[in-house]
């Protein structure tokens, strides 16, 4: 059966003119650089190079496959003095075998390159594009008889599970693929391991169907139940390779009047996008980085995540199938459409389909991202569209596909009418005044289409926890008015429960090395949580009372301490439906509603404020002060709130 070694330790890398240094992959070049503003993070090639020992394998009977999980955004890879493969695309799986080039010591030399061109995607767009090998770099020793190791980074199996009979009964599609013809066993076995249902079959490709009775659903967050698909390949009836793939049986559609369903019941997609950045790490984060990441999105009580703008980490498409999210699931075909990137936007749709076919947390295709934004040829675009938008259904049928427009494409671009379903990146209120806007939007594209599925697939607003006003306006980059801009979308979506998704841009703060906004340069500060994922924004804990089921109470604006005013508002989040508000131990007022609650609150020279419903309470200080601290409002207003896209920067 197959092992895996990491290659992960000890490479020397070499950036031009320097000295070779030693590091660990995963490793980035920009962790520092590409996070700091200016726009000018190092572009450039750069050399990995590492020794190692041949593997311990049977030469007569095991091969040896190169592995590579995420090198951005091209490479290299030669192995003693032998190019074996190259690859374009910073962010899917590619692998080769490489038997016959191994030695008992072994140089591996890989040319990482992340320099503008016109071939391949992102080349232009409101993030860093780290350059370095980024994820793990493994090898794979497997029998010469193996599951298909050599198509576009998949593992050689396929699964398409369904519920039928009124959800009690399921079909699992079981498809194989195989270097050499053999005997193959599939397995079908519960969340404990148990056997429910087996069959075989004989080829190089293989089609079978099990079924499932008393089928347990995949059900969302409430309920996200995993069968393991397992397939044998045996050779004289002995096994010689193994493959395996949870997934769930779940159906889902979506309808113009009425939103999002999830086995056969009304489902609102509401949840936020996702960078997978990190402070001071970049893109070389930690399964521990995932983790923590997937825990604060489910804290918030989200139940869908726009993966953006690319392939994520395998270990996070497993998160999202354990946790029940519903996952919109990209290439980054953004912003610009370069005639001769066609190629590689086909390329790595393939890769994004082959290599995650299996989750069933994807329920969607996104073939593109603002694509309008810069595009000159406009009739090779479409086409571009066309044939990834067939590609698309022609690999994989049970799904939809989907694509993100520019808030400056109009509701009558044709680009909008290509995919299944369409959803918009807007700003309203953030971006050009007028929040009302979104409503009248909504309202206007229902009205000319009311039998074509709308989403938001971004909306958001600048907000910095330092920042802090008792009159938030549009701009100020408050914590404020975020938390305001915040509050109207999400009555909004109430007032518009057909929208099939909502996604807010963005969980986390990430980097974007362009921008220099809100007083720290190369961040774009949209998230609900910042960059570190140390502080929850108040915004976080508005979406949690609306979406948590969790009992919790939040004050807002803590941060806010020092006050000038002789009365101030307090606002509390919760998802309860009663608050008490105590003023330095006395009892000022309760209240009933939902979400957010409102109280007037006399100050005093330090007053203590305490928001309680039942045994849950949140309690902070407020001091009055004869002067605004001026640590709360912006002091370098640097590009002043405008879009990155408004600017000629790449």
């Amino acid at each position: 059966m197959r092992k895996t070694i990491s290659l992960n330790p000890g490479w020397m890398f070499t950036l031009p003119g320097k000295k070779p240094i030693k590091v660990d992959v995963p490793h980035t070049w920009n962790n520092i650089d590409g996070q700091d503003g200016g726009n000018d993070y190092l572009r450039t090639t750069a050399l990995y190079e590492k020794t190692f020992e041949k593997p311990v394998f049977d030469a007569a009977k095991e091969c040896v496959y190169l592995q590579f999980e995420g090198v951005n955004s091209e490479c290299e890879v030669v192995l003693n003095g032998q190019k074996v493969m190259a690859h374009e695309g910073g962010y899917s799986t590619f692998r080769k075998e490489i038997t016959e080039f191994l030695k008992d010591q072994n140089e591996l030399k890989i040319t990482v390159d992340n320099r503008p061109n016109d071939r391949v995607y992102p080349q232009k767009a409101d993030f860093t594009f780290y350059g370095g090998i980024y994820r793990d770099v493994t090898l794979i020793i497997a029998s010469k008889k193996h599951f298909d190791l050599d198509y576009y980074g998949g593992i050689g199996l396929q699964v398409t599970a369904k519920p039928e009979e009124g959800y009690e009964k399921g079909t699992v599609g079981v498809k194989t693929w195989a270097n050499e013809a053999g005997t193959v066993v599939v397995s079908i076995l519960d969340s404990e391991g148990n056997k429910v249902a087996e069959s075989c079959a004989d080829g190089k490709e293989t089609e079978m169907t099990l079924e499932i009775p008393n089928v347990h659903l995949w059900n969302g967050v409430k309920d996200p139940y995993l069968y393991t698909c397992v397939a044998m390949l045996l050779e004289n009836g002995e096994p010689v390779d193994m493959v395996s793939a949870r997934f769930g049986v779940r159906d889902f559609h979506y309808h113009a009047k009425t939103g999002f369903y999830l086995n056969g019941k009304s489902y609102p997609l509401r949840g936020v996008s996702r960078h997978q950045d990190r402070k001071g790490i970049g893109n070389a984060i930690s399964k521990a980085d995932h983790l923590e990441d997937m825990d604060i999105i489910c804290e918030m009580g989200a139940n869908t995540i726009r993966l953006a703008h690319y392939q994520h980490a395998q270990y996070f498409y497993d998160l999202c199938d354990e946790r029940g999210m519903v996952v919109w699931a990209e290439i980054p075909y953004i912003s610009e459409h370069m005639p001769n990137g066609r190629e590689n936007t086909i390329s790595q749709m393939k890769e994004l389909i082959t290599q995650n076919f299996n989750h069933s947390s994807i329920v969607c295709w996104g073939v593109s991202n603002e694509i309008t934004i810069s595009t000159k040829d406009k009739k090779d675009m479409l086409d571009n569209h066309k044939v990834l938008n067939d590609l698309c259904h022609q690999m994989d049928p049970t799904r939809f596909t989907t694509l993100a427009c520019y808030a400056m494409c109009g509701p009558f671009n044709k680009s909008a009418h290509i995919t299944d379903v369409v959803s918009w990146n807007l700003y309203l209120g953030w971006y050009v005044p007028g929040l009302f806007l979104n409503d009248a939007w909504m309202n206007f594209f229902h009205t000319v289409y009311p039998d074509r599925c709308l989403g938001y697939s971004e909306y958001g607003c600048e907000g910095m926890p330092n920042l802090h006003s008792s009159h938030p306006k549009r701009g100020d980059h408050t914590e404020e008015y975020q938390a305001i801009y915040h509050e109207y979308m999400l009555e909004c979506f109430e007032r518009h429960p057909w929208m099939w998704a909502t996604h807010v841009w963005n969980m986390f703060d990430f980097a974007a090395d362009a921008r220099n906004q809100g007083g720290e340069p190369g961040m774009n500060h949209k998230g609900l949580v910042t960059f570190d994922r140390k502080t929850r924004k108040d915004s976080f804990y508005l979406y949690k009372a609306y979406w948590s089921e969790d009992p919790f109470l939040h004050i807002a604006s803590k941060r806010f301490v020092d006050r000038t005013e002789d009365q101030i508002t307090v606002k509390v989040y919760t998802n309860q439906n009663e608050v008490t508000l105590f003023v330095n131990g006395e009892k000022l007022e309760t209240k009933y509603g939902s979400h957010v609650f409102e109280f007037k609150v006399p100050m005093s020279e330090k007053t203590v404020v305490k928001a309680a419903s039942g045994e849950y309470s949140d309690e902070t200080i407020f001091r009055k002060v004869s002067t605004p601290n001026p640590a709360y409002t912006l002091k370098d207003t640097g590009d002043k709130g405008a879009n990155w896209a408004d600017k000629k920067e790449s």
